[in-house]
């Protein structure tokens, strides 16, 4: 298997080099040459598969200079207890016939992030050796808020390894930011961004093509790769939970083989969902793919009228880790629904760099109607579903699991489609205590730490063990910096300066 750039396909790497390097140094996405077909009777031999055995059958055809031996290793350790808190790894939970929850933060940070970047390391560490490569790595990471915790923990400690953590200064939760702040290991670096979450992004894009800055970190034995989605190394190991959360309403009884099911998923990046494009390319019975927006709605404009405008006011919500106007796995789509066109690609791309608008063409557009819908849920709106969800059903949820879920319901009620739906669930609601105690009717007082027991309290519901640990760990890490400031910050950093 081989893996173009998505801006120039003459560009070709093994799944090693792939994943080791990031982002193509054109500034373009990998994507596989080809996307591997489920032979038939696939799903249903899978059903009877863990988690993990899941997770090597699908990544075992995308990765084909790592062994089947490697991936279980990798698997076996990564999902494993006291980091996942539950066997089932990424369970299933139903709310009522035909209305699912996909529970995807069970591990170590309780988010969805978990899923991808607990494996990173172990395929980020195997390419270095299988490409004999004698330069360490440093792995840059912009975070909108739950990416950044996730790839700390992931990182902590691997040999060969710094990683440093950029978030925005007042865009993300408490509890988020103190998950970052007070993490421990001594090869992390943290740091705040006086701006939002895209601008600690194209600052962290620009460090990855700025030449100059390259040379000399390799010079001091230094190269630099990605644990965002931008890496194919975590976006990977997201398809698998939507293979796997198929199977598990198949083994069931909840869904007939082959019947198609939809996936509401609360986006702002584009990754998650595009892990479920391509679960749904591969084969996967996905009649629908819904992406659900915030306030910051740029993807559902786009989905519904083929113009992608970042050009427009950007809004702090209550669901901050969708906070976001570039969404960079877009263009993994885009060179998929353009014919693998690298050309249509980089066009689309200079014109976002150059007046932050583009439009798609008449072929484009049409693919988009075929595979995906979108909608919007405002934050007045996302609290009343929580609040509801948890009256009618005692069933407590965040901030970004009721956008997904309030999007859900006007597309149903809109559309008619009473297809099976599966609600990817993002986050543990107390990773966003203060949002969830108000949409819940309750006062609330303190900080991040404090709140957490006052919603157990009011939920009745226990709190992660992970996130109850926080109020007795000290931070190391504070104050911010302007993000024309994060190349000098990245060079200090790696010479033990920061």
């Amino acid at each position: 298997m081989r893996y173009l750039s998505t801006r120039n396909k003459k560009i070709r790497l093994t799944a090693a080099e792939a994943i080791s390097t990031g982002l193509s140094k054109d500034g373009g996405l990998f994507v596989p040459e080809v996307l591997p077909r489920l032979p038939a009777g696939a799903l249903r031999s899978l059903c009877g598969m863990s988690y993990r055995q899941r997770a090597v059958y699908v990544m075992q055809s995308f990765l084909d200079d790592f062994t089947t031996s490697e991936l279980s290793d990798f698997t076996e350790k990564a999902y494993a207890a006291p980091g996942f808190d539950t066997p089932a790894v990424a369970p299933v939970y139903t709310l009522e016939p035909g209305t699912h929850f996909l529970e995807l933060w069970h591990g170590p940070t309780c988010a969805f992030k978990d899923m991808a970047l607990q494996i990173l390391p172990y395929f980020l560490t195997a390419s270095l050796g299988k490409l004999g490569e004698t330069k360490d790595v440093c792995i840059l990471v912009a975070t909108s808020g739950d990416t950044g915790k996730a790839a700390l923990e992931g990182f902590r400690d691997v040999p060969r390894t710094k990683i440093m953590v950029f978030y925005p200064r007042d865009g993300v939760s408490d509890i988020q930011k103190l998950q970052m702040t007070t993490q421990q290991g001594s090869n992390v670096g943290v740091c705040a961004v006086d701006g939002n979450f895209d601008d600690a992004q194209s600052a962290v894009k620009t460090i990855f093509s700025d030449p100059e800055l390259r040379a000399r970190l390799a010079g001091k034995g230094w190269f630099l790769s990605s644990a965002n989605s931008i890496n194919w190394g975590r976006l990977l190991p997201q398809i698998v939970y939507y293979i796997s959360a198929y199977c598990d309403l198949l083994q069931s009884g909840k869904i007939r083989d082959g019947e198609e099911i939809n996936f509401c998923v609360p986006t702002g990046n584009f990754g998650d969902i595009l892990a479920g494009y391509y679960a749904r390319e591969m084969g996967l019975p996905v009649k629908k793919l819904i992406c659900a927006s915030n306030r910051n709605d740029v993807l559902t404009e786009f989905i519904h009228t083929g113009v992608y405008d970042r050009n427009r006011d950007f809004y702090l919500t209550i669901s901050p880790s969708m906070d976001i106007l570039v969404s960079s796995n877009l263009e993994r789509l885009l060179f998929r629904l353009s014919g693998d066109s690298d050309r249509f690609t980089s066009g689309c791309m200079a014109k976002l760099a150059e007046s932050g608008r583009y439009e798609v063409n008449r072929t484009v557009r049409s693919a988009l109607a075929r595979d995906f819908a979108a909608g919007t849920c405002t934050d007045a709106e996302t609290k009343s579903v929580i609040g509801k969800t948890f009256r009618e059903h005692g069933y407590l949820i965040d901030t970004h699991t009721a956008v997904a879920y309030g999007v859900l319901q006007k597309y149903r009620r809109d559309s008619g489609d009473d297809a099976p739906a599966v609600v990817v669930s993002t986050a543990s609601p107390f990773k966003f205590c203060q949002s969830v105690l108000s949409a819940l009717g309750e006062e609330w007082r303190g900080n991040g730490p404090e709140l957490i027991g006052m919603l157990e309290q009011a939920s009745g519901v226990p709190a992660p063990r992970p996130l109850k640990a926080l109020g007795s760990v000290p931070e190391r890490f504070s104050g911010s910096v302007e993000k024309t400031e994060l190349p000098g910050v990245v060079e200090r950093f790696l010479d033990g300066r920061e």
